[in-house]
């Protein structure tokens, strides 16, 4: 064999061991494609990747997210997210750009229940809040917009840890039904600190789920949640058609479960645990 001949047989494995380390299942991918971000924010996609994997991603005008432009209150600042223009929908998600928590709710609305929901979160700077909403298809939705806030929301004390009574009202349930034609506005208030863990000395705790059955026990709707929800979460839903009561269950993080029964007819019904 000439010396020519043997360069040329070692160049050409390497080049087949190249090209079947391209092919193999390991071989790095390149980074999902997202759509540009209209707010501009440095940590798009870094959360797009997070959130929505390689799920198509795009901006909607469909979902309708209302919030004001300045947090007067930046521990409990009010956001309503409305994706009924969308028909069918999978997943909310609820999310601040710049918190130290970014992500605060993933709602699953199910078919009993409008992908509507209303709430209140903590912000710890100028930052994105957005929607995602997921449809049947496996698009992701996305809107927002950029709200001006005073640093502190998710770093300051809840003030039921300041007044010293939060272990007193912890898991007092308060809810509303209002029926309407077709569907039912329903409301929920839980007491709960909702710490974040970035106080000195006062470790993470805040609920975790939060469930919606009818009165034969049959989950009309639930919704995962953490930190960055606002101090005594207040919860504002959609339920399809109407029902005699509506069995509510908030399970925390330490496992507690407070439970209490709206009634279906518009009358309030609060709750002190047991």
């Amino acid at each position: 064999m000439t010396r020519n001949a043997f360069l040329g047989g070692a160049l050409l494995a390497l080049a087949n061991a190249a090209g079947a380390q391209d092919a193999s299942p390991s071989a790095a991918q390149p980074p999902a494609a997202f759509p540009a971000d209209p707010l501009g924010s440095p940590m798009w996609v870094y959360h797009a990747r997070r959130l929505f994997s390689d799920a198509p991603v795009h901006f909607d005008a469909a979902v309708r997210i209302l919030v004001p432009q300045i947090a007067e209150n930046q521990h409990a600042f009010p956001v309503t997210i409305d994706a009924r223009a969308l028909g069918t929908v999978q997943r909310i998600l609820l999310f601040a750009d710049l918190n130290p928590i970014p992500l605060a709710i993933d709602y699953t609305p199910g078919p009993l229940a409008q992908p509507f929901v209303a709430t209140r979160i903590k912000l710890d700077q100028r930052t994105p809040v957005r929607a995602a909403v997921q449809t049947g298809d496996g698009v992701w939705h996305v809107a927002g917009e950029w709200v001006d806030a005073a640093g502190g929301g998710c770093s300051a004390p809840p003030v039921s840890r300041v007044k010293g009574d939060w272990a007193d009202h912890l898991g007092e349930l308060h809810g509303r039904a209002w029926p309407g034609a077709d569907d039912t506005r329903l409301r929920i208030a839980v007491r709960h600190p909702m710490d974040t863990g970035l106080v000195e000395n006062i470790p993470a705790y805040n609920l975790e789920t939060l469930t919606i059955a009818d009165a034969g026990g049959a989950v009309l709707t639930r919704m995962a949640m953490h930190g960055s929800v606002a101090e005594d979460p207040v919860f504002t839903l959609l339920l399809k058609g109407h029902q005699s009561a509506y069995a509510v269950t908030a399970r925390d993080t330490s496992g507690l479960e407070f439970k209490g029964i709206i009634p279906g007819e518009g009358v309030s019904s609060p709750r002190t645990p047991s």
